[in-house]
């Protein structure tokens, strides 16, 4: 299994993501946009691709930001559906997979920053790649939009400051708007580069402050992932 990371900022890296990759010895490439690097054009060495979050939104300009090419990101997510690979897209990767597939990017009723609970739909419930989360589950948050949805997308989990949280665009392409992959790391990592973002959301209900992030339990969130990647790889290989 070959995969593929899009990393939009250093301090929104693979996190649990890359814990997984390693602990299957599976191989692993990373374009770093923020370092200046090109995503590929050609998608042939690519089994599954992950494009993580950012600051971005799918409209920001490359004047807006010298190394973010939404118009490239795009490109090479569609081709990769297109091939039939594995695609899955975290916050901002979920807003461009829904861009790639037609579908713009809304901004969420709410912003939500920290670890809040998630409720699964019918279709999430049914859907034997989240049968382990049971109905609910608190998953880490880091946005202010959400992934736009296409006639065939189906909404798998919501909660109650975002409407689209999980989506299933099609078989083996999935977009999250929530973050599992956080651990507590990655929340250093956001908390100093984040100060004025928090600061704007110290009276929204839905944002967690630095005490708060900083003692959230993120191991079941990594546990959930985990099993998540893993059915997902195995329904990839067997299809």
């Amino acid at each position: 299994m070959n995969i593929h990371f899009i990393i939009h900022e250093a301090f929104e890296a693979p996190g649990t993501f890359m814990s997984w990759v390693k602990a299957h010895e599976y191989n692993v490439s990373c374009t770093s946009v923020y370092l200046g690097e090109k995503v590929p054009d050609a998608v042939e060495k690519i089994d599954f691709l992950i494009v993580l979050g950012g600051p971005q939104s799918p409209d920001t300009t490359i004047e807006e930001c010298p190394h973010f090419d939404a118009a490239a990101e795009i490109e090479i997510i569609r081709k990769c559906i297109d091939a039939k690979k594995v695609v899955l897209g975290v916050c901002l990767g979920a807003q461009l997979i829904g861009e790639a597939l037609g579908a713009k990017y809304e901004h969420s009723p709410e912003t939500e920053i920290g670890c809040h609970p998630i409720t699964f739909t019918e279709e999430g419930r049914n859907n034997d790649l989240f049968s382990h989360f049971g109905e609910t589950s608190v998953v880490g948050h880091w946005h202010n939009d959400m992934p736009g949805l296409t006639s065939d997308s189906r909404i798998i989990a919501y909660s109650e400051g975002c409407p689209r949280q999980i989506i299933r665009y099609q078989k083996f392409v999935y977009g999250f708007q929530c973050h599992l992959e956080f651990n507590p790391l990655l929340i250093e990592l956001l908390i100093e580069n984040s100060k004025e973002e928090l600061t704007r959301g110290l009276n929204k209900r839905f944002v967690q402050q630095p005490e708060s992030l900083r003692e959230n339990n993120y191991k079941k969130m990594e546990e959930q992932l985990n099993i998540f990647l893993t059915k997902l790889v195995r329904e990839y290989n067997s299809r």
